[in-house]
């Protein structure tokens, strides 16, 4: 059915498999464990807390929507989230409050960690995290307002521009001479000598609470999406791709969907880098577990490079997910080529290489040809309300030239799609 390619042949754009296992009806207990309305407003309240936090933006890309013959496209752009460049704030910022809520025993404002007995109870704690870049500056960021120190492990291949922005928000930077798989492994085994404690948004065995809690961090972004979509007289998507590293963010949007909207959730669709496809090579085992994805992970989506699973997103992927898919970069490439040079009257993003794919992606399900099965299945068309998430900005200015200005990772010739109607006729 799917065979998995080498990168020196030629990759289709979209490679698919329906997940068997997904829950039309009922809410799962995964879900209702982890991604409650009470938390989301508790996620919520805790964010507005932050100074400069806002909303941001959902843009509607209509003119891109007529031409693929869908009835909306809706970006919810993170570029902008707390200048930062990316949602990953939210989790690691919620995660590291609700640890210190545990360890005082109770609720606290912002402001009482910051000054007064809380602040002397806490003592001077060391939060680390292992990064492809955007956790790590959030998890940094995040410590730093708090008034904590942060340790920061990123892999060999993570750029000098990811590892310079991590710095500036106050981290101690350790590379690792392996993967992000690698990297996290060699920060659980630091902090335990050095009594830190781990910021993971990916989970093992005996460390669940945390990435929990970095996932209900991103269900603020999704209760604005909801506010947001009732401000334009819709009461939710039809359709939501999501990209994936360890499966966290995926997870969080759709169980948050599932738990809130039960069989009227949106078709759900997990996107992932073919040479990092470790939730899709799960699904594809078919035995309701999470799987290794081996190699050295390379590929431009620099915060999808993940060959492990987490455990927790995954118990909740196997339920909500229709669709798992896998893209080559040149999918992620075209999407940052065409959020910065869009239809008159679309509106102009900037998007990364991880933030850009299911752009790409949807393009490509709706005008290859070879996509058609995966259109008919999800019922793509004129009525569809299809929602995206740019999960992160120019947050590596070299690549984003080398793709955006100079045209690097070109989509192969039997596969451009200029100058044909939709659906590849």
């Amino acid at each position: 059915m799917l065979a998995f390619m080498q990168t020196e042949q030629l990759v289709p754009p979209v490679q698919w498999i329906r997940n068997e296992r997904a829950d039309t009806g009922r809410c799962s207990c995964p879900v209702k464990d982890i991604l409650s309305s009470e938390v989301a407003r508790k996620a919520r309240a805790f964010h507005r807390q932050l100074e400069g936090y806002q909303m941001s933006p959902l843009k509607s890309l209509g003119r891109l929507a007529a031409m693929l013959n869908l009835g909306g496209i809706w970006i919810k752009d993170e570029s902008v989230r707390l200048s930062l460049n990316s949602f990953k704030v939210l989790g690691g910022s919620f995660a590291i409050y609700q640890y210190l809520t545990q360890k005082l025993g109770a609720e606290v404002s912002v402001k009482d960690i910051l000054a007064g007995a809380a602040r002397r109870k806490l003592g001077d704690l060391v939060f680390a995290a292992a990064t492809d870049g955007n956790h790590g500056r959030g998890v940094a960021w995040s410590a730093t307002r708090l008034g904590f120190k942060s340790v920061i492990y990123v892999h060999k291949y993570t750029s000098d521009a990811r590892i310079d922005a991590i710095r500036r928000n106050g981290a101690e930077i350790t590379v690792v001479d392996g993967t992000y798989d690698d990297a996290v492994r060699q920060v659980n085994e630091d902090a335990k000598k050095n009594g830190w404690q781990v910021i993971s948004d990916t989970s093992w065995e005996g460390y669940e609470d945390v990435p929990k809690w970095v996932m209900q961090g991103y269900a603020t972004m999704l209760a604005e999406i909801q506010e947001q979509f009732a401000g334009q007289g819709l009461s939710r998507p039809t359709h939501v791709l999501v990209q994936a590293g360890v499966g966290a963010l995926a997870a969080s949007v759709m169980g948050f969907y599932h738990q809130l909207l039960g069989e009227r959730r949106p078709k759900a669709i997990v996107v992932e880098p073919v040479e990092a496809a470790c939730l899709l090579f799960s699904a594809r085992q078919g035995d309701g577990r999470p799987h290794h994805f081996g190699g050295e992970l390379k590929t431009i989506m620099a915060g999808l490079a993940c060959g492990d699973p987490s455990p927790v997103a995954w118990q909740v992927l196997q339920s909500c997910a229709d669709v798992f898919a896998m893209c080559p970069d040149y999918v992620a490439a075209k999407g940052m080529r065409v959020y910065g040079t869009p239809l008159a009257g679309d509106p102009f993003i900037v998007s990364g290489e991880s933030g850009a794919v299911t752009l790409g992606a949807l393009m490509f399900i709706m005008q290859w040809e070879g996509a058609r099965e995966l259109r008919d299945a999800l019922g793509l068309g004129p009525d569809s309300q299809v929602l995206l998430i740019n999960t992160e900005g120019n947050t590596d200015p070299d690549d984003f030239r080398r793709v955006v200005w100079e045209g690097a990772d070109p989509v192969p010739e039997p596969y451009k799609m200029c100058g044909s109607r939709a659906f590849g006729g």
